[in-house]
């Protein structure tokens, strides 16, 4: 093959070669009549090598031809000191931009913290994001709802829009096809995250009316959308309210002032795993509509995977039909409306049994005990809410306590306190799950981790309080696990003192650049994040001068508000929340 190439360009590389030869002769002639040319042409040859030699060149230098559509360009301000120091209010976003839930820019991937335009000087109550949508809430407490799933081919709609309104919402969470909305008076919300599938019928009465009537005529309230209130199966007590919702990819979790835990079925596959902690329940019949509390209603079951067939995985013989997970009169029940299921049911387990927390990953459920025990369940085939044993990982004798819960996908954390008479009081985050991708944060890459491990660089950690003189552990203030294997973590490294801010520490899958680093790999271990000048990236929180709202307008001016990391499919974005 060598010798062929030889042959073959052989007269092609003569030809080569008696061109530059005569083009070097031409030029030397030039030059013998013009000397002056010879000592610049050596002045420009030692600047080109002092340059060569003085200029750092990296290893993992980016190419400079442009890669698709990839921010290249350096943003106008940077995340860090920059935005949190100036007088406006600066969102923050990067990692996967394909379905614009980040930006309206043309733009798949952003890969360094950049600022969204879109979002200067506003404020927000909550932000989710999702695959091929996003939603927040502004500080009016209207929801506002964008994305390519979203708006579908409606270009009018690729900007935010105004879909939930007057309803005073605090907090949202997102479902493949539906969000739900709990309201500051403890009301739940459902409504669609397709716009074609929000239009009002013609004379429709209001949305969350549950009866034939309604009263939007009345009381002014004739709504844009369509949705329908989630309300609990069960009455509250007086003065009792839901106060905190959390959803996985099929099941809602819900938290009533008097610690009552709730869930909610969003679709057939809600309970695939026994996320929901009981099979019986009911779901408005689609042939009746005039409903009501005693009637109307059908009595349905979803049986968890592991309790229709408990040797799908012990056994190799091949099944001719699978085993029903869905009780008969299921099966002409569209599941994908938001009025497929309107109730929340209280978990039977858990009854008489105050909560403090509730928490929902992908496909698995967890309640913390205000004494700082923790109960979880869809694990493997736990489909009832059982103890989970957190003191394993501890070395030295004392109690432990849970003080927080943060699941996303197949990851959980657990922030941990550890008191023993021996040594100072320690706080461990601790994670269990599919680290994959290195998501443990324990310097590995395991595909099932059972048993919580104990983070790297974030566990452990004291500094000096002036005030008690003496040390305290430094508690992580927020952990926020995205649906794809990458964590976001604020370390409250400012508890004792009101100067600085909290470092943002982040880890795990980036193959969309959403750990903000510039980089395309996975980080298995604890990383704080830098700015481009080298300076740590710091959540701040100060009084804002004024505060506007998504149309552009003053909402209020002298509001207290705090950076807060949110993470989304493949993406993470760090916005001004207003601090209640």
């Amino acid at each position: 093959m060598f010798k062929r190439a030889g042959t073959t360009l052989g007269p092609s590389l003569r030809r080569i070669h008696s061109q530059a030869s005569s083009s070097a002769r031409t030029v030397h002639s030039r030059l013998r009549a013009h000397p002056g040319v010879v000592i610049s042409s050596g002045a420009v040859a030692a600047y080109i090598l002092w340059y060569a030699n003085n200029r750092p060149v990296q290893n993992d230098s980016a190419s400079p031809i442009a890669l698709g559509n990839v921010i290249e360009k350096k943003p106008v301000l940077l995340a860090g000191g920059d935005v949190a120091d100036s007088e406006d209010l600066r969102t923050v976003v990067w990692g996967s931009n394909k379905s614009k839930t980040l930006t309206e820019e043309p733009v798949d991937v952003i890969r360094t913290p950049s600022i969204a335009k879109w979002l200067d000087g506003v404020a927000l109550r909550d932000l989710v994001i999702h695959r091929d949508n996003a939603a927040c809430v502004d500080s009016r407490g209207d929801v506002y709802q964008w994305g390519n799933g979203f708006a579908g081919e409606d270009t009018e709609k690729h900007k935010p829009t105004l879909t939930l309104r007057e309803k005073n919402i605090t907090q949202l969470k997102i479902t493949e096809g539906k969000l739900y909305a709990l309201s500051a008076s403890g009301k739940v919300y459902a409504l669609s995250t397709n716009a074609a599938k929000q239009a009002l019928r013609p004379g429709a009465p209001t949305p969350s009316s549950d009866s034939w009537w309604g009263t939007g005529w009345f009381w002014g309230e004739d709504e844009t959308v369509d949705f329908v209130e989630i309300a609990p199966a069960d009455h509250l007590s007086w003065g009792e309210k839901i106060v905190s919702i959390d959803a996985g990819h099929h099941h809602v979790l819900a938290l009533t002032s008097k610690g009552r835990a709730f869930a909610h079925p969003v679709d057939k596959k809600a309970n695939a795993f026994g996320q929901l902690g009981f099979r019986k329940f009911k779901v408005p019949d689609p042939t009746v509509h005039h409903r009501s509390p005693t009637n109307g209603h059908l009595d349905v079951e979803l049986i968890p995977k592991s309790l229709a067939d408990p040797f799908v995985n012990s056994s190799r013989t091949s099944r001719p039909t699978p085993f029903p997970t869905t009780s008969e009169n299921l099966a002409g029940i569209d599941d994908s409306s938001i009025r497929f299921c309107t109730n929340f049911f209280e978990i039977p387990v858990l009854k008489g049994i105050e909560m403090a927390q509730i928490a929902a990953g992908g496909r698995t459920s967890f309640a913390r005990t205000l004494d700082g025990r923790v109960l979880g369940w869809a694990l493997d085939t736990i489909t009832v809410p059982t103890e989970i044993v957190l003191w394993k990982s501890s070395a030295t004798r004392g109690s432990t306590k849970c003080l927080n819960i943060a699941a996303g996908g197949d990851l959980t954390a657990f922030t941990v306190e550890r008191i023993s008479p021996m040594s100072p009081t320690t706080v461990d985050l601790l994670l269990c799950g599919n680290g994959q991708w290195g998501g443990l944060g324990s310097n590995t890459y395991s595909t099932a981790q059972a048993t919580p491990l104990r983070a790297r660089n974030v566990s452990g950690l004291h500094e000096y309080s002036d005030v008690t003189q003496s040390l305290q552990p430094i508690v992580p203030n927020a952990v926020t696990i995205s649906p794809t294997g990458h964590v976001l973590l604020t370390l409250n490294t400012a508890s004792t003192t009101d100067v600085g801010g909290r470092d943002l520490v982040v880890w795990g899958k980036n193959y969309e650049y959403e750990l903000g680093n510039g980089k395309k790999s996975s980080i298995p271990v604890p990383t704080t994040l830098e700015t481009p000048d080298g300076d740590r990236f710091m959540l701040r929180r100060r009084k804002a001068k004024q505060v506007l709202d998504l149309h552009g307008k003053v909402w209020k001016r002298n509001v207290q508000v705090e950076q807060c990391a949110v993470v989304g499919p493949e993406n993470s974005a760090v916005y001004w929340k207003i601090v209640s």
